[in-house]
């Protein structure tokens, strides 16, 4: 059982907070009752003396330089402009015109939970994973602040502040975040942009002076967001230099930024994105900001490994085998007919499928995209004896059923914005531009939300059988206002999506949820506290799909990243590709199927068959090991995998993207595995090697191998030859 420890500061305290845990510490300064600032976020410093911890603050103050303060800048966690700060701050309101605007905070408390021992020594607290909480007030100002801080044995941190008003008047939030201090060796930044069909492309800059601003203003993550801003050393990558990376957990407006100030301060943060006038705080009321993640590695696969393994950690946390599902979506889009479902639930049942998802089309209205959207009542019209008969059928044929809505949407055309129009959200007297023929369900309404839960609530009682939800939500809120009062909702919406999501699952135990925004335009650290998956992107080319587990996986681990093998031409792009590359590229997350399989031939069904086989083999590992990113030596291929926590085995995939400008390509190198372990190594592709059959000398394919990791990491092994668009798979054992 966890431990409460409970400290009384102020000002005349010394107090210095020191935790760490995995590799991680985190040194916090609390001396003089100032609010909390972060003296070291990086590599493990040991137990520490007091006198060590003194040292370590006073050196984080800069020297006094040319026409500045003639006191040194103390930055804070939320970057409040009062100890001379000039830069970007992570609290902002203020009350009338104006009033409490620039506040300073005293801490009071420290409450530090944590299953660990803690030692004290004198004004130093030391502990291993723990959460500490630290409470100020600005009495003059009338607030008070909680600071949460998370150090997790994973190593991964995560901080939010709640704000309160103590006193009569009103005061307006308009930002509340956090801010963590980064070296000055951190000189490149990455993170991300995409749009539909594309999302998660990194890009990288120069840690210049001056701010670097991400905002999310659409109402969800965005398939354009950060994701997750890393500041790092020159050239890092995958498993070479420092990076120190921050996540804003937030499915709504959201804000990511990093800053370097003119006295070469650097610091990254984040906060939610709030519209004027959402949080208005009456005395005794608070608001809570967004959690911040924040993950320091050497090299981002140990930062992506803190956030795997701490996501493992939760109680909420998907247990039970992953199910290989089908998705009817590309394979009958809106034609919902009962004998060919029934088909294709017999051929995906022949083949080892163990969920069925019927996707948009089953309900109201709804024969194309443009009506019945918000209306959830299974259309008489298209199921006249019900979906009972068809998740009865799927059901017996030992396949769990799930079932597509759209909670947070509705058509124009509907029943629903029929008889209530002042439930969409928008400006009082104008709506706002369609996007796909909808708009925005107002769910910050009583009414409006108590209609959308109780018809879905009807659907899955009445309908037993039903497991699985497919939550999407297809269009970015623009204007999201009361469309009576003109009050901006976007917090309030996304509040209610958090919440409506968990009374479900609450009502239904076991039911499952993915999370699906236009595919992947709703992926954030937040809504996976809700939702048991996401659905990566609506382009399932595996092309494309190749960078996008890349790097999906940087926060989101593989059993709840939806992984789909679809029809030999895409849908979304129209190319046309192999059997053989679209499963290498789909087996690496929580694997499906999205493909009309009547129009699949034996030959194809039966090697579909054989990788979904080889998935669920190997799934244990996919979805518990550690990943590992090898950084690229030849930009044609991409080699990456999975090592078991305790290294007693790993799966690695070679794979040829493009041609290479060379043949052969050349040694590869792997990492992760103990280096001396001796490891039997085999080629465990499924079938035939695709293309030609040239392989090295020493390639495991007929018969197993046996190399220590030592050798497999610092010798390396030429590759076979590999046609463009095609991989080879390799398992190491340790004997």
């Amino acid at each position: 059982m966890s431990e409460v420890h409970i400290f009384e500061l102020g000002a005349e305290n010394n107090t210095i907070l020191h935790l760490h845990s995995a590799g991680v510490s985190l040194l916090l300064d609390l001396q003089g009752g100032l609010a909390p600032a972060v003296t070291h976020w990086g590599d493990d410093l040991g137990e520490l003396t007091l006198e060590e911890a003194q040292l370590l603050v006073d050196g984080n103050l800069e020297t006094f330089s040319m026409n500045n303060q003639d006191a040194p800048v103390r930055v804070n966690m939320l970057a409040t402009h009062e100890p001379g700060w000039y830069g970007r701050t992570a609290l902002e309101g203020a009350r009338g015109k104006g009033v409490s605007w620039s506040p300073k905070f005293i801490t009071s408390q420290l409450f530090l939970e944590t299953r660990g021992t803690v030692r004290k020594e004198s004004a130093l607290i030391e502990a291993g994973a723990a959460q500490a909480r630290i409470i100020m007030d600005d009495e003059q100002a009338g607030l008070s602040v909680e600071i949460e801080v998370e150090l997790f044995e994973s190593g991964l941190i995560r901080c939010r502040a709640r704000l309160t008003n103590t006193v009569a008047d009103s005061y307006n939030v308009r930002e509340l975040g956090i801010v963590l201090p980064v070296p000055n060796i951190a000189s490149e930044l990455q993170d991300f942009r995409g749009h539909w069909g594309k999302e998660r492309a990194p890009q990288r800059t120069d840690f210049n002076i001056g701010v670097h601003l991400r905002e999310g203003r659409k109402g969800r993550t965005g398939a354009d967001a950060a994701f997750i801003l890393t500041a790092g050393e020159a050239g890092f990558g995958f498993e070479k230099g420092k990076v120190w990376g921050i996540h804003t957990a937030f499915s709504g407006g959201h804000r990511t930024w990093a800053e370097r100030s003119f006295l070469g301060q650097q610091f990254l943060g984040g906060s939610e994105l709030l519209l004027p006038g959402e949080v208005n705080l009456a005395r005794g009321e608070s608001y809570t900001g967004a959690w911040v993640y924040a993950s320091f590695g050497n090299g981002q696969d140990e930062q992506a490994t803190r956030i795997r393994r701490w996501m493992r950690s939760r109680e909420q946390h998907p247990q039970r085998v992953r199910p290989v599902t089908i998705n009817v979506w590309e394979a009958v889009y809106f034609d919902h007919n009962f004998d060919r479902l029934k088909d294709l639930a017999d051929r995906a049942a022949a083949i080892g499928i163990e969920r069925y998802v019927l996707d948009d089309g089953w309900f109201s209205s709804r024969r194309d995209d443009t009506s019945g959207l918000g209306d959830w009542v299974v259309s008489e019209d298209v199921w006249p004896n019900g979906l009972i008969p068809l998740i009865e059928y799927v059901n017996k044929l030992g396949m769990e059923f799930g079932l597509w809505f759209e909670p947070e949407m509705v058509n124009p055309d509907s029943d629903i914005a029929r008889a209530h129009p002042e439930w969409i959200l928008q400006v009082p007297g104008r709506a706002p531009h369609l996007a796909r023929a909808q708009q925005v369900m107002n769910l910050s309404i009583e009414e409006a939300y108590a209609h959308v839960r109780d018809q879905i609530v009807a659907v899955l009682k009445e309908n037993p059988g039903i497991s699985y939800i497919k939550w999407d939500h297809n269009r970015d809120l623009l204007e999201p206002s009361n469309a009576v009062t003109g009050e901006p909702a976007m917090h309030k919406q996304t509040l209610a999506a958090y919440r409506l999501m968990d009374e479900l699952k609450f009502t239904f135990p076991g039911l499952e949820i993915e999370s699906c925004a236009s595919g992947g335009a709703r992926i954030d650290l937040e809504v996976l506290q809700h939702t048991d998956r996401v659905w990566t992107s609506d382009c399932i080319d595996p092309l494309e799909r190749q960078q996008m587990h890349l790097w999906t996986q940087q926060l989101v681990p593989a059993e709840m990243m939806g992984s789909h093998i679809a029809s030999g031409s895409s849908h979304t792009t129209g190319r046309y590709h192999s059997l053989h590359f679209r499963a290498a590229t789909a087996i690496w997350g929580h694997l499906g199927v999205e493909w009309d399989l009547a129009k699949a031939s034996q030959e194809e069904l039966s090697e579909l068959k054989t990788w979904i086989e080889f998935h669920k083999e190997y799934r244990r590992l996919i979805h518990s090991g550690d990943l590992v990113r090898m950084d690229q030596f030849d930009p044609s291929v991409l080699i990456q995998g999975v090592v078991a926590q305790d290294q007693s085995e790993a799966l690695f995939s070679l794979t040829s993207i493009a041609s290479s400008d060379v043949d052969p390509v050349g040694k590869f190198h792997l990492r992760g595995l103990d280096p001396d372990k001796r490891y039997k190594v085999r080629d465990v592709t499924p079938g035939k090697p695709f293309g030609h059959y040239f392989e090295p000398l020493w390639w495991p394919r007929e018969e197993s191998k046996v190399l220590t990791g030592r050798m497999i990491e610092n010798v390396g092994f030429y590759m076979p030859a590999l046609w463009p668009e095609s991989a080879r798979l390799l398992h190491f054992e340790a004997i």
